[in-house]
Formats: C-alpha cells, sequence, structure tokens
C-alpha cells in the first residue's frame, strides 16, 4: 500500500496471474472496498481525491492469487485531469481480466456514465454498488436482476464499510474470473479510448428505467439538517475553527500524560538493560549508544502516544465528511488567494503528513493552481513538526496555555500559507472552476480510526529505524568530533565521498559506478560540500564541529533569537523534523525527557522558543516532502524555489516577531 512516506507500487505488465482494477468516482468507498478484499490497511477519508497512486495488494480468491489494483477516483474515463491521465496510463500499459466498477449507490443515477464507459469499451467488468445502507435509508430501490440484465454486466450490492455484501461479491468475482474471459490488450484500448463517443443521457436514462426507482421527494435528512448548521454563512467557519480547537485541546489533555508514560517505560528500560549492558564500554562508545542513539530515540518515542491519539482524532473528523464542507465554506476566500476549496482540504491534509497533500494536488486541472497549491503545502504543520513543538511548548510555556499557543502555530501556517497564494496568484493565475460533492456525514468506524493510528506508528518505525536513526546518529558525531584532532573528518571523509565510487566503478568496469552515482550522485555532491564546510570551519579543534557550525551561523540565527547550541538540530531537520527533538538529547547530553526540558527553560526565553518554532515551521520540508514536490511538479527549479522562499519567508517571519516580542 501507499502511505505517507512509503514508497509506490510496482506493477509489471506480464500477468502473473489474474489482475482486477478497482475503477470509481471520487469518494464512492472504493479503498474501504479494497481493503475489505484485500485485507490490506489503504488510507481511507470521506473526501474526495484520497486514492492518488496506484495501491497494489495479491489476495486468494477460491484457491487462485488475484492481484488487485486499486485506481484514483476519477469522473471520466476519456478525461485529461493528471488522476485521469493516471488511470488512462494504467490501462494503456497493463492488460487486467477484470475492472471493478465502483459507484455510490445513492448517486447511481448520475454515476452510472462511468460504468456504461466501461462495458462500451469492451473492458470484462462487474458494477459494485457501494454504500447501499444509504441509498436504501434514503428510499432508493435499486432491482439489481434487472440491472445486471440490461447492462449485460454483473451486479452487486454492498456496504464496504460494514462489510456487508463483500463474500458475494468476491464470489461473483471468482466466478467471472474462472470464466474464459479475454483480457485486455493495450493498445486496442488506447485506439477504443480514442475513438469512443461519449455516452449519451438517454443512454442512461434507458438503463435505470425499471431498474432504480428513487423517492419523488427526498425527506430532509440528518446531512441536510446539520448542514444548515455548519455550512450558515455567519457561524459556520467559526464552529469549524472551533472544532479544530476543541482537538487540539483532547490531543493535549489526553496525549501529554501519556507521553508521561511513555517516558516512564524507556528510563525503566534504560535502566534494567541499556545502563548494565554498556557500563564496561569506552566513554565515548557508551555515550555514542546511550546519550546519543538511545537517548535520542526514547526522546521521539515518548511522543508516539501523542501522534497515535492526534491521527485518531483526525481519522473521525476526515471519516464525518467535514473537511469537504470546510472546502465549501472557504471557497469564495481561497478564490480571491489564487486558490480553491481543495487547496484548504488539502492543507488539512498536510497536518497528518506533507506528502500525500503534495500528491493530492493532482486532483487540479490546472497547471498554475497545482503548482501554486504544491508551494502552499509545506507550511501546513505536520505531525513530525507537532512533536517538536509540543515538546517545546511543553517545557517552555504553561500548560493551561498550551494548546492556545500550539493553535496560534496552525494559524498562522493558515496565514502563511494564504499569504502565499496571494502574493504569487499573479504569477500562477488560474481559472478552473472548482467543483465538489458534499458527501453525507458519517460516522467513522472503530476499525478505520485504528487502521489510521496503526499506520501511523508503523510508519514511525520504519522511520525510526531507518533515516530518523542516522540523523540522530549524525548529530551526536557532530556534537562529540573532533577528539583532540583539528580536522579528522577531512581526509576521511572525502576519502569516503570519492573513493568508494571509484573502487567500486575499478572493480565492475564502471557499470555500477555509473549507476551509483545516478542514483546517489545529488547526496555524494552535498556529503563533498559538508565535509569541504567542516574542514574549513573557523574555530580550533578543541571545539566540536557543532558549536563551531553554531558559531558559523550565528550572523544569521542570532537576530531571530536561536541559539548557537540548536543549530545543529536545524541543519538535521532538513532530512526529518522528528530528528530535532531526537538531538536535543545529545546537545544537551541528558537521555531523561523530563531533564532535557529543565534545561531547555534554563537556556533559552520563550519569545527565543517561540521564535525557533516559527523557523522550524516554515523553513523548509523534510528531504521526502521534497522529493515528492520534485516528483509531482516535474521541475528541478520549482522544488529549488520553494525551498529558497521557505528559507528567507522563515527568517523574515522570525525576525520581525523576535524584533518586535523582544521590546516588551
Amino acid at each position: 500500500m501507499t502511505h505517507c512516506h512509503s514508497p509506490g507500487v510496482t506493477l509489471y505488465p506480464e500477468l502473473t496471474h489474474k489482475r482486477v482494477g478497482v475503477l470509481g468516482m471520487p469518494n464512492v468507498g472504493k479503498s474501504t472496498l479494497f481493503n475489505q478484499i484485500t485485507g490490506a490497511s489503504a488510507f481511507v477519508g470521506n473526501w474526495p481525491g484520497v486514492t492518488v497512486d496506484l495501491l497494489e495488494a495479491e489476495v486468494e480468491l477460491e484457491g487462485e492469487t488475484v492481484e488487485f489494483v486499486d485506481l484514483p477516483g476519477i469522473y471520466d474515463l476519456e478525461g485529461y485531469s493528471e488522476d485521469e491521465r493516471v488511470v488512462q496510463d494504467f490501462f494503456e500499459r497493463f492488460p487486467v481480466n477484470l475492472v471493478l466498477v465502483v459507484l455510490n449507490a445513492g448517486q447511481i443515477d448520475r454515476q452510472i456514465r462511468l460504468a456504461l464507459q466501461v462495458k462500451a469499451l469492451g473492458i470484462p467488468g462487474i458494477l459494485i454498488l457501494n454504500m447501499v445502507d444509504e441509498a436504501n435509508h434514503f428510499g432508493i430501490d435499486i432491482d439489481s436482476q434487472k440491472l445486471e440484465e440490461k447492462l449485460g454486466m454483473p451486479v452487486a450490492l454492498v456496504s464496504a464499510k460494514y462489510n456487508r455484501g463483500i463474500l458475494p461479491a468476491k464470489h461473483k468475482i471468482s466466478q467471472v474470473l474462472a470464466q474464459s474471459q479475454a483480457v485486455t490488450v493495450p493498445q486496442d484500448l488506447t485506439l477504443k479510448i480514442e475513438a469512443h463517443q461519449q455516452i449519451s443521457p438517454s443512454a442512461i436514462a434507458e438503463v435505470l428505467e425499471d431498474t432504480v426507482k428513487m423517492p419523488s421527494n427526498l425527506y430532509r435528512t440528518f446531512t441536510q439538517r446539520l448542514d444548515s448548521l455548519l455550512l450558515h454563512p455567519v457561524i459556520g467557519l467559526p464552529l469549524f475553527f472551533l472544532t479544530v480547537y476543541l482537538m487540539f485541546e483532547f490531543v493535549w489533555e489526553v496525549g501529554l500524560p501519556s507521553q508521561d508514560i511513555a517516558d516512564a517505560v524507556t528510563t525503566w528500560l534504560q535502566t534494567v538493560a541499556i545502563d548494565p549492558l554498556t557500563a564496561g564500554l569506552p566513554a565515548f562508545f557508551r555515550g555514542f549508544l546511550v546519550d546519543g542513539l538511545y537517548g535520542g530515540l526514547a526522546t521521539v518515542a515518548s511522543f508516539v502516544p501523542l501522534v497515535v491519539i492526534f491521527f485518531f482524532m483526525m481519522a473521525i473528523i476526515e471519516d464525518s465528511g467535514y473537511f469537504s464542507r470546510a472546502a465549501y465554506m472557504m471557497d469564495s476566500i481561497m478564490y480571491r488567494l489564487g486558490l480553491d476549496g481543495r487547496s484548504f482540504v488539502l492543507l488539512i491534509m498536510g497536518f497528518g503528513c506533507n506528502i500525500p497533500a503534495v500528491m493530492g494536488a493532482r486532483v487540479m486541472r490546472s497547471r498554475s493552481l497545482r503548482f501554486l497549491t504544491i508551494l502552499i503545502m509545506p507550511f501546513a504543520l505536520c505531525s513530525a513538526r507537532l512533536t517538536v513543538f509540543v515538546f517545546i511548548i511543553d517545557a517552555l510555556f504553561d500548560r493551561t496555555w498550551g494548546p492556545l499557543v500550539l493553535l496560534s502555530l496552525y494559524l498562522i501556517s493558515f496565514l502563511v500559507a494564504f499569504g502565499t497564494g496571494f502574493l504569487m496568484k499573479g504569477q500562477f493565475a488560474s481559472k478552473e472552476p472548482f467543483v465538489i460533492e458534499l458527501p453525507p456525514y458519517r460516522f467513522p468506524t472503530l476499525k478505520q480510526i485504528w487502521l489510521r493510528g496503526w499506520g501511523e506508528l508503523r510508519e514511525f518505525l520504519r522511520r525510526a529505524t531507518g533515516f530518523i536513526t542516522a540523523g540522530v546518529v549524525g548529530v551526536w558525531l557532530m556534537t562529540n568530533l573532533p577528539q583532540g584532532t583539528a580536522n579528522p573528518i577531512g581526509s576521511a571523509g572525502l576519502t569516503i565521498a570519492l573513493g568508494v565510487p571509484l573502487m567500486v566503478g575499478m572493480v565492475t568496469g564502471g557499470n555500477a559506478v555509473k549507476a551509483f552515482v545516478q542514483k546517489g550522485g545529488a547526496w555524494i555532491i552535498v556529503g563533498v560540500l559538508g565535509v569541504l564546510l567542516l574542514t574549513n570551519l573557523p574555530g580550533t579543534g578543541d571545539a566540536s564541529y557543532a558549536v563551531r557550525l553554531g558559531e558559523f551561523f550565528a550572523p544569521v540565527l542570532s537576530p531571530i533569537g536561536i541559539p548557537q547550541e540548536l543549530t545543529i538540530a536545524l541543519i538535521f531537520g532538513f532530512i526529518a523534523k522528528e530528528i530535532i527533538v531526537g538531538s536535543l538529547a545529545t546537545i544537551y547530553h541528558l537521555a531523561d525527557p523530563g531533564a532535557i526540558q529543565a534545561t531547555l527553560a534554563q537556556t533559552i526565553s520563550p519569545i527565543q522558543a517561540y521564535s525557533f518554532m516559527l523557523f522550524c515551521l516554515l523553513y523548509s520540508p523534510c528531504v521526502a516532502t521534497l522529493a515528492t514536490i520534485r516528483s509531482e511538479a516535474k521541475s528541478v527549479k520549482f522544488t529549488l524555489f520553494t525551498v529558497v522562499y521557505g528559507l528567507v519567508l522563515a527568517w523574515v517571519v522570525s525576525f520581525i516577531f523576535y524584533q518586535v516580542a523582544s521590546l516588551f
């Protein structure tokens, strides 16, 4: 499955198993159905555009291995938006045995056209009418037998959210796959799509006649009654921001005590296991393992419960359908800023992680609007930054005011994003109209909430064993080297950065070094520049590289109130923001998070702390997000612009705040 920071799926044109594509319009429950059939845990949400990439999983169906591919939601199989091109590209490159056309049963009159397109193109398909429970609630009557006869396509009625009708649907899929179905030929399908005529309204009416009965007067639903309050032109937006504030208050009140429990567990583990096991090691290696590696990771780990609780709350609001309402209410404001309501929803989506928010901009057909939306996404206060800010706020501010301080940072992230849209709308002008379908309010299931929290925990563990560990180790080395030598890293570092690729090239004849340079060329350049910087830093060998880096950047960071000892944390924060929290243990040579917070409170003022958080909020997204921006924009120039713009903006905002606040 595709997840925040995870790599995409790998598909092969050759069919090794039967392949089934899952196709449907946005927000019809495709990913929920995909999860129910395959047992996967793809991210789902109650707003359009959640799935923006291919998700793949293999499952045994009645003794046969079947590959399922979840495709992005589209409105038209012959359209020209990015997500529609992804689907067309899939069908043009990969043969399939079957397509599941997933529609919202309650909106069958507006969505049946997609099933007719699939049939007209000659693609073997099954019509899955999802959310049939809601359709029944609205008084919509569907005769699946007659519909099946008219369409010439099997029909299954399901409620994927509540796991109803899944087994009969899987049986139908197995039956169809067991028949001698012709596999789609990508080349032929491309010609058919280009030559295909649009589905006429009369063809849709003919299929629905005598098969679907819509009530003459839909009664006033719970959604309509709630919308009259939540979409109110005067109190609608204040109610939304009040809801967000209450979410932060809950996360704060419940999350901080859970952090104390996590601290107690990591401290106990250090006492009973880490300290005794490392007692006999030399001081240098013991410091590296205990204060550097374990202390850093334990500090980051203490925030896992808080982040999981945060995502539980996000899942509840997301699945309720409230975010789509927020997009609708904000559209008139966003339009004046050169954006639209979808940009606002993606900005909120970025609270979890900037990467899916950047990828979500694919649903925008206008290139200018997509670029402007991508430009503002890094200002969304993601969960990695949340851990940094909660740690600092809890150390420097009264706990009573903590939620308000945290809310102020979220509001600033909104204001900066809106201001960027206003400043840049001339360069990224767009006339794309805003269209969004408001889904009914839905109660999220416990399974969906749990999957979201578990997914974030699993992602943390993956990151903790990867570059977060590398970052914490890097900070420790920078803080503890050189050991009495002026510049020991100079010759060793250059030897590693340049000598290893050359040696590999000599052994393999050059092909391996070429591939190595192609994949890691940027990192080699960064490594060489880093070695040259460290080698030529001012200062003496008695001071660590971290101290000398702090002195080197002091003319830039001192005017915004950031002390020299935190410079190294900001530098490694380019890789991942969680490293900032982990690096504090190394910087202050303490493994206990409570002791780190106490030391932090004694060494910097609340004004300095807030300025540091402002800079951290705005200065640059993590490396993974930058790679996603590069991939989505397909422009190195635009990617570099996002970095430079963020750095300059972060310094200016922090400078204004620190200098003005210091006057009082």
